[in-house]
């Protein structure tokens, strides 16, 4: 058996494409593959019934190496269907059989893509090979609002976002579109949006993005903080947490682990740039659900203004429970 990769840059980057029902997710996934960008990409298709038909949809005679699950939603019933794939397309690669730079993993529109993110933190054989670089979902600005009203999977593709993507925008009004993005942003301030026609959008704000590398910037939508007025009671809601006062190490580590322990299954993504009493660098710190890690990120520059910066996204958080905690916390 072949050793783990040792470097993140020896790892395979599998990249998650969600999206409610018709929101676009096959005509990105068909702009992706016929980019010409150079790399051959494997992708993971998560169909629902005994035959999928994306393949017939899907670009023909190319390299890419299209493989489908055909069980119904991707859940935890089904992770190990897609451990067991993404193992064999390992083996294959490893042996020479078949010659792949990236997965694409397209999930069904009515999966929660939680659990196939948590694959990749569980599963130490896919650890060891694949890097989770982050989750992209399609948003139906004509029927958008409509799927977040009725669907909890719609508001969980949100709400897992490392990127959201916009389509059919020409289809409605300009301030049916601003009130959406608006909706999307109070959900998931972190997710930078952008609307697409046709998939038509950059590759690079695609892949490679690295919204799950522990060392990637935190990102927020400083608009989130402007915004005072919220037009839509979603159960999926965001806040975010500020504090330029040193935090107690010992502290915040307990303290989340509590929380994480306590809400962990209503935590959808959290992620935070720490400033430690007595640390030069800062900590960084991310989680999924009940998996959380962290890792010591870049030093503090000389004169530069320290600050924790936390954003939590999940359904029913208790806002001050975790804002009285963290205060707690400071040193």
């Amino acid at each position: 058996m072949a050793a783990a990769p040792s470097t993140e840059k020896d790892l395979i980057p599998v990249t998650i494409l969600t999206g409610f029902l018709g929101a676009g997710k096959t005509t990105l996934l068909n702009r992706i593959l016929t980019e010409q960008h150079g790399e051959r990409i494997a992708v993971i298709e998560n169909e629902f019934g005994e035959t999928g038909v994306d393949n017939e949809i899907l670009v023909e005679d190319r390299e890419e190496q299209i493989v489908e699950m055909n069980n119904g939603c991707l859940c935890c019933t089904v992770r190990g269907d897609l451990v067991r794939i993404l193992g064999d397309l390992g083996k294959k690669r490893r042996r020479g059989e078949l010659r792949f730079d990236r997965v694409v993993i397209e999930t069904t529109g009515l999966a929660n893509p939680g659990p196939v993110a948590q694959t990749f933190f569980m599963d130490e054989g896919i650890h060891g090979e694949y890097l989770l670089d982050a989750v992209i979902t399609v948003v139906d600005a004509k029927h958008g609002q409509r799927a977040l009203d009725e669907h909890d999977e719609a508001r969980a593709q949100v709400g897992f976002a490392d990127r959201i993507l916009l389509s059919k925008t020409d289809l409605v009004a300009e301030e049916e579109v601003a009130d959406l993005m608006g909706r999307l942003r109070d959900m998931n301030p972190r997710a930078h949006q952008k609307k697409v026609h046709f998939g038509e959008t950059d590759i690079r704000e695609i892949l490679d993005i690295r919204g799950f590398n522990l060392n990637a910037a935190l990102e927020i939508d400083p608009a989130f903080l402007e915004d005072t007025h919220h037009h839509h009671d979603d159960d999926v809601k965001s806040f975010v947490w500020k504090d330029a006062r040193p935090l107690h190490m010992e502290k915040i580590e307990t303290f989340l682990s509590l929380m994480v322990q306590n809400y962990g299954e209503d935590l959808l993504r959290y992620k935070g740039v720490l400033n430690i009493q007595g640390e030069p660098r800062r900590m960084i710190f991310q989680g999924v659900h009940m998996l959380m890690g962290g890792t010591p990120g870049k030093p503090w520059g000389p004169g530069e203004a320290r600050e924790s910066v936390m954003v939590f996204i999940g359904r029913r958080i208790p806002r001050r429970l975790f804002e009285e905690g963290l205060a707690y916390c400071v040193a």
